[in-house]
Formats: structure tokens, sequence, C-alpha cells
């Protein structure tokens, strides 16, 4: 079991679900850990037994995932960058950001609003984007920009800091939240971190378990940038995570054997593991 007095262990995983093409955005949700599978054209799901449920996306690259409060399923589609919706029967598409944003979209946290952040992964230049459950179909926000490749984001449990990881420039950076949704305060939360961080989970200590992609493991993080955890992946690149399962004390962790998502077409190889942690997750997503 991983906790802070522990600082700088490791932990050896156990393998929960494979047969994944390559996996994101994993998301616990009444029960289910609910899962990207980007080249693979689909979202899973699995349960801590190991048993799996498909929904088929073709013609889509899912990537970030974010449940509002009605239940419903909002899916970033990274490729052709549109934001689509699953109510449990059907799936369309509640945003086409094309024209509106400069690269394929990432990762996604829906708040308690059912406000989504998702962002648009531009090595520089990269932005946050804010859609609102209420806006007219196809109305966005932009709410942070000149970001470094963001990718994974929590939100505290006040809903009033939003942490996301800036994968090339090997941080994380946090904003203050305001009433309307707006983001500013921006300011670094750890920099210098041992790999580009990919998907992040939040406990409720305030530390945050990132995916450190090119250097195979996960770390959970402090804010300053101390390292109080590690769970190594061998020579598997560490590709994102989540807090869960009972007491939201189950780390799951998704791996793949390659870090860049084309070399991997075609294969099913990338896989779900988990470790118990002392330190529940906290906050959203």
């Amino acid at each position: 079991m991983l906790g802070i007095a522990e600082a700088s262990s490791q932990s050896t995983p156990t393998p929960l679900a494979g047969g994944i093409c390559f996996g994101e955005g994993p998301r616990w949700f009444e029960g289910l850990l609910w899962f990207s599978d980007m080249l693979g054209e689909a979202i899973h799901t699995v349960n801590l037994r190991g048993s799996m449920t498909t929904v088929p996306l073709p013609g889509h690259t899912p990537s970030g995932l974010g449940f509002r409060p009605d239940g419903s399923l909002l899916i970033a589609s990274a490729s052709d960058r549109q934001v689509l919706c699953y109510d449990g029967d059907t799936v369309t598409t509640l945003a086409d950001l094309s024209d509106q944003v400069p690269a394929d979209l990432g990762d996604m946290v829906v708040d308690a609003a059912g406000r989504a952040y998702i962002g648009s992964q531009a090595y520089s230049g990269g932005v946050l984007v804010r859609i609102d459950p209420d806006a007219p179909k196809g109305e966005v926000h932009v709410v942070a920009e000149d970001l470094d490749f963001p990718n994974g984001m929590v939100i505290t449990p006040d809903g009033g800091t939003l942490i996301v990881a800036e994968s090339m420039g090997r941080r994380l950076t946090r904003f203050t939240i305001d009433a309307d949704g707006g983001l500013r305060d921006r300011r670094v939360f750890a920099d210098g971190l041992d790999g580009p961080p990919d998907g992040i989970a939040l406990d409720a200590a305030g530390g945050v378990w990132a995916a450190m992609t090119l250097a195979n493991q996960f770390e959970r993080i402090t804010e300053g940038g101390a390292v109080t955890d590690r769970v190594a992946t061998g020579e598997r690149a560490a590709i994102a995570c989540a807090l869960g399962g009972p007491m939201r004390r189950t780390l799951f962790l998704l791996s793949s054997p390659n870090a860049y998502p084309k070399r991997l077409i075609g294969t099913r190889d990338s896989r779900v593991d988990t470790v118990t942690v002392e330190i529940p997750g906290a906050g959203l997503p």
C-alpha cells in the first residue's frame, strides 16, 4: 500500500484488463472504470473483476471523458476535434471545435455545474476551452492560452482550482476558477518533472498522481514538485491514471508499449493495472 510516509516507494501493479489499442482518459463512475480506446474507436468500461463492455465509436478517436451531473458522458474526439455526448443509448455531436482550436483535442474535466473544460494539444500555444451545459450548440469559450500541450486536468473538491498537466513544459499548472467558470491567477503547481505528464488524478491530501510518460512510471507529486510515491511500469509508457473503487483508494493505471499512439495502430497491447493507495481520491473527475 502506498502512502505519504513511504516517500519514493514503488509497488507492483496488478493487471485488470487488456486487449486495448491505446487507452486514455480513465474515469471512475457508478462502480465502473470508463476509458477511451483512442485508436480502437471505442469507449470501454471495466469493473473490479476485469469484466469489460464496449461502446463503439466508429470514425472517432475518443480521448478525454467527463460525466455531467445528469450522468451523460461527454467525449473529446481528438483528430476530428468534436465533443460528443453519450446518454447511455445514443451518441450525438455536442460541438465541432475544428475551426476554433489550434490542434487536436486531448483531455477533459467536467465540473459540478456541468461545465466541460477541454484541452487543445498544440506543442506551444495550446488552449483550454469551456463548454457550458446551457450554451447554444457550438458556443465555446477560450479560458486559457499559451499552454505547452495541455493534457490531464483535475478540479479540487471546493470547485475553486483547476490543475492541468502541460506535457511539453514538464509542469503542472493551476488556475483559480471564477464563479462564471473563467480561469485566472495562473501559477505553477510543480515544474521540472521527471517526464512529460499525461493523465493526472487528485487525492484528498492535495497530491497529484501523474503519468510520467517517457519516464515509464506514475508519480505522486505535491505542490512544489516533491515526489512522495512512484509506481514503475517497466518498459511500458505511463499514459493516464484515475482514483476510484472502494473509498476511491484504487489507483487505475493505463499503460502502453509506446507513448506515441500512431505507432500502435493495429495492436492490442495497452492495458489497465491497479494498485491500492493510502490516500483516497478527491475532487473531479
